[in-house]
This record gives structure tokens, C-alpha cells and sequence, in this order.
């Protein structure tokens, strides 16, 4: 049973917004579609060494974030809690289906 509680973060649920650039491309933007309250918990960082990617300072937090699946949620939204943004890896039903549990990655220069 999760402990409604614990809900302490409140989220910004973003979904994507691709208009025409005139050039045969789209440009993508976001669009706040509500907000949430969720469990907000890292679980683990990589960085550094053999995981650099084209020499970019900075590590990569991955999180697990619980919240009420009062709403639709895909791959293509994202989370945002003030300028922390977290990318959506995963998703899948937790407790009976009245949470959602979502892995998130968060990118930290």
C-alpha cells in the first residue's frame, strides 16, 4: 500500500507540441497539460569514464516517481519540477492501479 503521504513533489505532466518550421521539419515544444503530486526518489547515477557521450561534463539520475493514475501518461510526456526536467523511460501500474510508477532519467551538468 502506498502512503498518499509521501507525495511531497508537486509536477508539471508536459506533453509535446511539434509545429512546422516552414523547412520540411517540425519544431518541438511543451505544454503543461496539469499538475501532480508524486513520490519523487533517485535511484541511481552514471557519469564519467567509458559513459561520456561526445565529451559532455555531467551524470545522468535516474529516478523512480509514483503518482495517482488519475490521467494518461505516455513515453513522449515529460515531468518538470521547477527546472529539473525528467525524461520518461518507463511506465507501469503499481498498487492496484491507483498509482503509476514511472523511471525517469534526469540529465545534471
Amino acid at each position: 500500500m502506498i502512503d498518499p503521504g509521501k507525495l511531497k513533489t508537486r509536477l508539471q505532466v508536459q506533453a509535446p507540441v511539434e509545429t512546422d518550421d516552414g523547412q520540411g521539419g517540425v519544431t518541438r515544444s511543451y505544454t503543461t497539460l496539469t499538475t501532480a503530486w508524486a513520490q519523487v526518489t533517485p535511484i541511481a547515477a552514471r557519469g564519467g569514464g567509458a559513459d561520456l557521450q561526445a565529451d559532455a561534463e555531467g551524470a545522468t539520475v535516474k529516478y523512480r516517481i509514483l503518482l495517482r493514475s488519475n490521467f494518461v501518461l505516455t513515453l513522449q510526456h515529460r515531468l518538470v519540477d521547477g527546472a529539473r526536467i525528467f525524461r520518461i523511460a518507463a511506465i507501469r501500474d503499481a498498487d492496484d492501479r491507483r498509482f503509476i510508477a514511472v523511471d525517469a532519467e534526469l540529465r545534471v551538468e
